[in-house]
């Protein structure tokens, strides 16, 4: 038997009836899917320090399950000793099943971690149907190593999909299961 992510499957027999219903789409192609995970990492700190970004490409990795690459400036900062091409950031881009094990491991195991949590704030939508939420601290995930962390970082996660309107982007990722604020 061939291995499936978990919500790959509870896609097909959960969500799309489900959103079907909700929206009256005359197509299953229609229902709004997930594309992507893209993980980010600010790093500005970096600019004096070099180990930091070699430290957050390690975490990213086990964070993602994948290989994480860092990001470059794109022109000089003077004001921030920040010259072009100095790498100040981490990312790394899910598809397939690893955005399905991704997502299946903050939902049931990172967000529950994060203390006097309250639900995920429903202003990260962009209008086109994706969005953003932001963590505080890297460690919630439990790839991270508490011990060897010399400094938390927070991190963006932005989930891209085919939805249309935010409502639908919504309804998608509470099908999912992500517990948005009421």
């Amino acid at each position: 038997m061939e291995y499936s992510a978990r919500l790959k499957g509870k896609y097909r027999q959960e969500v799309v009836p489900a959103l079907t219903e909700q929206f009256q789409y005359k197509n299953h192609m229609q229902v709004p899917k997930l594309v992507k995970i893209c993980l980010n990492q600010g790093l500005g700190t970096a600019i004096a320090d070099k180990k930091i970004i070699d430290i957050g490409v390690a975490e990213m990795s086990a964070i993602a399950g994948q290989k994480a690459v860092s990001t470059k400036s794109k022109k000089d900062i003077s004001n921030f000793k920040l010259r072009k091409n100095m790498p100040v950031g981490v990312r790394v881009t899910l598809r397939n099943d690893m955005m399905y094990e991704f997502l299946d491991r903050l939902i049931s195991i990172a967000i529950p971690r994060v203390r006097d949590f309250r639900g995920i704030n429903v202003k990260g939508f962009d209008g086109r149907g994706n969005f953003t939420m932001g963590i505080t601290e890297q460690i919630i995930f439990p790839e991270v190593l508490i011990d060897k962390v010399a400094k938390i970082n927070g991190l963006d996660i932005t989930f891209v999909t085919t939805a249309k309107t935010d409502k639908e982007c919504m309804a998608l990722l509470k099908e999912f299961g992500i517990p948005f604020k009421k």
